[in-house]
């Protein structure tokens, strides 16, 4: 793996970071890697899961700013 694997990429929108931690699921689930591979993946995961979660979290507030906008009219 590379350092961009390993390293928090804030940066990376909710699909690619989705897309990637589609692919480390595949991996981890795949086996045949070592305990440092796969607790390497394992973080990676964890990583790319609390992007996702940021994003959606972000999204849902955007989306209750709105409401609320809607609901003041």
């Amino acid at each position: 793996m590379t350092d961009e694997t390993t390293s928090e990429s804030p940066e990376l929108s909710y699909e690619d970071a989705r897309a990637e931690l589609v692919e480390v699921v595949r991996q981890l689930e795949a086996g045949g890697t070592t305990l440092e591979e796969s607790l390497t993946l394992w973080e990676r995961g964890e990583a790319l899961a609390t992007t996702c979660q940021g994003w959606l979290d972000g999204a849902r507030a955007r989306l209750e700013a709105v409401l609320d906008e809607g609901d003041d009219d």
